[in-house]
């Protein structure tokens, strides 16, 4: 047996031992999730192995959208035409999806056209062919739909270099993906205007690796040829030393990559610019003509550049005269002293300024045609005429240039249209109100609505029409602006055009509207049209109604009045009318509820007035007074009218009814003038007495009631967010904070009223941790038409309460501003006590976390008596307070989470005992500075801080994993050999044996 066979064999019996199996049916699939971007052509692979039965298997491809994760949605089959869903019928038989057979056991799914759509959770099942069902069958993948941001740009321009000049040009390269992408951009050089197999000049591989191509790599090496990324967004290519071959066409081409699962790299998105001309003259001793177009392929109305370059030594001293031909016919010419000459038609041209011709220089001659047209396609060339003196007409000699083929094709427009409502559905008397979008145009448009009545067969009746220059007419039928109202087609952008017909009829205003869009260029014009249908409802009798006020704000106590004015195509004073009001409180969600006060009025009715409200009709409007606005008046009004039949008035129900708009009432509570004291105090007891913090109010009405309200707010550093301590409302009801509802803080901190504008905060049993500024928030409450109104609030000055200790003051050691950890692991926050303590005395230590803008919360407590206090039970298991000194109270965090980010400091006290049978006394304290924990996500791995490639360092961690095991069977397989030699020759078979086993196809 040979080392490779034996290798191979050996490769085979790790797969076995890896759990592969050939009576196992195993389904695999590409890995996910994978990002692609839309509109490019995505493929996902699918394999089965361990299967019984044919050796050509089936697949079907479904998916799993994200708004129904549990729903399958079939895709395509191998076997079965009528496997796909409705929705991927058509994409299936275009072949914009298909599967493609590799071998009888593997597929792959292509997806031409990637869509948003397309995005969710893939699923390969192959049909069983098994005679029992053992293993997968079945495996799934994510694909991800993302937005296509890559953007490569370069304008296309006409270079003219000689022998030895520098070329540079630059390439502008962005991307917006949210993804981890990387980029690679290159640059490439055709040859001629035919040619299509470009060549590499030099790239910037995704790696940022520079790689030249095959034609470059020396001039590169030289440092001749260059490629630098100036900016986040240009890349500039530089060659130094042009040489002939440099001439032609360059342009540049940028690449998006992704890393798969799977670790592989895929180009997602790729875009090319525009092409530079780029031409390059040698001097000699004759004169060399030769003509380049910025591009040679155009539309009608684009700009055509062409250049003409003349190669000659000395060319500085000698005289040319330069014609431009067109299919042998002379466009333009410019004599040696840069005189311009034209004839015939492209005389005029250049009067209405389309044609321009200069010499820029003694070697280059430009012609530039502004707007061509069809007449412009053909072959064009330049004669080059050397003269003795600019004045000389007769020529030395006379070079052409060779023929340049220019295409010009007839402009079509892009003009796209979509025509929508927003008003699809409305009752005669509504606002109709139609859009019109286009796109595309890059010309002035007219636009014309049209109506197709339902149920009429025709014609469409014009209704409004706006001309280019915003010219509007309106036709035959919607002139009548009392009928329909005040009928508008408005711009409401470079592309949109809206139609309003404020007041719609009856039925016969429904039906088919349609827009018809003519873009005007140059004497063509190219029309579009769309459609879109409404439906409009009747409303009986036309009867409408409208609810107004004069005011929205009412200050309380003040009057208001409501006008519901009622409108219909026919007299009111004819008909039985009556009107109804409805309310809905401001605070209130839920239905509007009837007032009152209600009117019938028959013909000529008398005004009638009830209660609070007086109610009176004056001809078609009804009016409902509010004296004296409350609170309780704050809302939104609305009247309701019906009509009855002059035959049978207020008999059966009404032969139509309208409810008028909501109109809002806002009532405005009386300003409150509180006043409290916003002094700043500051209070110093010591450990253990009781104090209180007081409140005074400076001015008030007699009339009002007060809520107070107690806050706390830590002392500095530390700007935390103020904490509510306890809130007795107007009535006396005590609410405390959530940080002081345990019953010890309860026992300890009190709320007292002692007179009607002085409040108490009672703080029993002080102890340093109650260390910190105090204030009061009072709230003016006063009764007001039948209920309590708030009517302002206003906050005190702060008071700091400071402890003073009768020991010495406590140094603790300097430490980190900030540490750094990642998920996972474990810190340690340090906290050092410096100097000696005082004989008999006892230390404990408190840790504590906060961030800037919350309450700090204590951690962890380690009591003078030896006693560990974990505040925050869930942390318990994660915070060890290890004492390898006496001095020492670091705290350490086992596996760090995100949460765990935030502000840390420690705080240490000194106790001193009293005697016998008395209780411990605090002689000192001292506080720590802040520490700042900086969590890092688990994400940043040493894959992300090393500048090796995936590739690479997945090859360097798992190289010796392989070779280990490898190079022991190696060894064990020569010692088989060598013994296996000593026994003499192996026969024909045994060695055709041998081979069919190292033969062995991988699965």
């Amino acid at each position: 047996m040979g080392l490779g066979q034996c290798l191979a064999a050996a490769f085979l019996l790790l797969l076995g031992e890896s759990g592969w199996s050939a009576g196992q049916r195993v389904v695999t699939v590409q890995k996910g999730p994978l990002y692609r971007v839309r509109g490019s052509h995505v493929t996902l692979w699918c394999k089965v192995s361990g299967y019984q039965g044919p050796s050509e298997q089936n697949f079907q491809w479904s998916i799993y959208l994200p708004s129904a994760p549990e729903r399958e949605v079939q895709i395509v089959s191998t076997v079965d035409p009528s496997f796909p869903y409705a929705i991927y019928t058509q994409r299936v038989r275009s072949r914009g999806i298909y599967v493609e057979r590799v071998q009888g056991d593997a597929v792959l799914l292509h997806i031409t056209d990637l869509q948003d759509r397309d995005a969710g959770e893939y699923e390969c099942h192959t049909p069983s062919t098994d005679e029992r069902y053992f293993g997968s069958y079945s495996a799934k993948m994510n694909l991800v739909v993302i937005a296509d941001t890559l953007s490569a740009s370069m304008a296309p321009q006409v270079l003219t270099r000689t022998d030895g000049d520098a070329v540079e040009l630059t390439c502008e390269v962005s991307k917006f993906t949210a993804q981890h992408t990387h980029l690679s951009v290159g640059w490439y050089h055709l040859h001629g205007a035919g040619d299509h197999r470009a060549e590499e000049v030099l790239t910037l591989s995704k790696d940022f690796v520079l790689k030249p191509g095959p034609s470059y790599s020396q001039r590169f090496l030289a440092g001749n040829v260059r490629l630098n990324k100036v900016g986040n967004t240009t890349y500039k290519l530089s060659i130094e030393g042009a040489e002939p071959s440099d001439q032609g066409q360059l342009y540049c081409e940028a690449a998006e990559w992704i890393e798969d699962p799977d670790g592989m790299w895929k180009d997602i998105s790729r875009k090319q610019t525009e092409r530079t001309s780029l031409v390059i003259m040698s001097l000699g001793r004759n004169i060399s003509v030769d003509i380049a177009a910025a591009e040679s392929s155009l539309s009608e109305g684009d700009a055509l550049q062409l250049n003409c370059m003349v190669g000659a030594k000395k060319s500085g001293s000698r005289h040319f005269q330069v014609r431009w031909l067109l299919n042998g016919v002379e466009v333009a010419r410019v004599d040696p002293h840069g005189v311009l000459i034209l004839e015939g038609e492209y005389e005029e041209r250049a009067k209405l300024g389309q044609l321009q011709a200069f010499k820029q220089s003694n070697t280059v001659y430009v012609l530039t045609i502004y707007e061509v047209g069809l007449k412009d396609d053909g072959t064009y060339c330049c004669s080059v005429s050397e003269v003795r003196t600019p004045g000389d007409f007769h020529s030395i000699h006379t070079i052409l240039s060779p023929g340049i083929q220019v295409n010009v094709k007839q402009r079509e427009s892009r003009m796209r249209l979509s025509v929508s409502t927003s008003t699809p559905r409305v009752v005669a008397g509504d606002a109709l109100i139609l859009l019109c979008e286009v796109q595309g145009a890059t010309s002035p448009v007219s636009v014309q609505w049209w109506h197709l009545p339902p149920q009429h067969p025709g014609p469409w009746v014009l209704v409004a029409s706006m001309e280019q220059d915003g010219t509007l007419s309106l036709g035959s039928t919607y002139r009548d602006s009392g009928i329909w109202g005040s009928l508008r087609l408005e711009k409401a952008s470079s592309g949109a055009f809206t139609l309003v017909i404020p007041n719609t009829l009856d039925e016969d205003d429904g039906g088919r509207y349609g827009c018809e869009v003519t873009e005007w260029s140059r004497g063509q014009s190219w029309t579009e049209k769309g459609e879109t249908a409404v439906t409009v409802s009747s409303m009986g009798l036309g009867l409408h109604a409208t609810l107004r006020s004069r005011t929205a704000t009412v200050r309380y106590g003040q009057s208001f009045e409501l006008i519901c004015q009622v409108s219909a195509n026919y007299t009111l004073k004819e008909v039985p009318v009556s009107v109804r009001w409805f309310f809905q409180p401001s605070l209130s969600s839920g239905h509007y509820h009837q007032l009152d006060h209600s009117t019938v009025a028959c013909g000529t009715a008398q005004p009638h007035v009830q209660g609070k409200a007086p109610l009176m009709k004056a001809d078609t409007s009804f009016r409902l007074h509010i004296h004296n606005a409350g609170p309780a008046d704050n809302g939104m009004y609305q009247c309701e009218v019906e009509v009855w039949r002059r035959s049978t008035p207020l008999l059966g129900p009404p032969a139509a009814t309208t409810r008028s708009n909501p109109v809002g009432i806002k009532v405005v509570l009386p300003e409150s003038e509180l006043r409290v004291a916003a002094e700043d105090h500051s209070v110093e007891i010591a450990g253990g007495a009781d104090t209180a913090i007081k409140c005074r109010i400076t001015f008030a009405q007699n009339t009002s009631q007060f809520a107070v309200a107690w806050y706390f707010l830590p002392p500095p550093p530390a700007d935390a967010s103020p904490v509510q301590i306890i809130r007795a409302d107007y009535s006396g009801t005590l609410e405390y904070g959530a940080e002081f509802s345990s019953p010890l803080q309860k026992s300890r901190f009190l709320s007292q009223r002692v007179s009607n504008n002085v409040f108490w905060l009672h703080i029993l049993s002080a102890n340093p941790r109650d260390q910190g500024r105090y204030y009061c928030v009072v709230e003016e409450w006063r009764w007001l038409a039948g209920g309590w109104y708030k009517l302002g609030e206003e906050a005190s000055g702060r008071t700091t309460l400071e402890f003073k200790l009768p020991g010495h003051e406590l140094q603790l050691e300097k430490t980190n501003r900030s540490i750094s950890a990642r998920e996972g692991e474990e810190v340690t926050l340090r906290c050092l006590l410096q100097g000696a303590r005082l004989p008999d005395t006892r230390l404990s230590a408190t840790w504590f976390r906060g961030n800037e803008s919350s309450h700090i919360r204590p951690l962890l407590t380690l009591h003078h008596d030896g006693s560990i206090e974990y505040p925050q039970e869930s942390l318990a298991g994660r915070l060890h307070l290890r004492r390898p000194a006496a001095n020492d109270f670091s705290l350490t965090l086992h596996s760090v989470e995100e949460g765990d980010a935030g502000l840390y400091h420690c705080w240490v006290q000194e106790w001193q005992h009293q005697g016998e049978g008395q209780d411990w006394a605090l002689q000192a304290s001292a506080r720590s500075e802040y520490i700042q924990l900086v969590t890092i996500p688990m994400e940043s791995t040493v894959l992300s801080r090393t500048c090796l490639s995936p590739l690479v360092l997945n090859f360097i961690l798992y190289l010796p994993l392989v070779l280990i095991p490898l190079l022991a069977l190696a060894v064990f397989c020569w010692h088989f050999k060598f013994r296996r030699s000593k026994k003499g020759d192996i026969t024909g078979d045994q060695l055709m044996e041998l081979q069919g086993v190292g033969g062995v196809e991988k699965t």
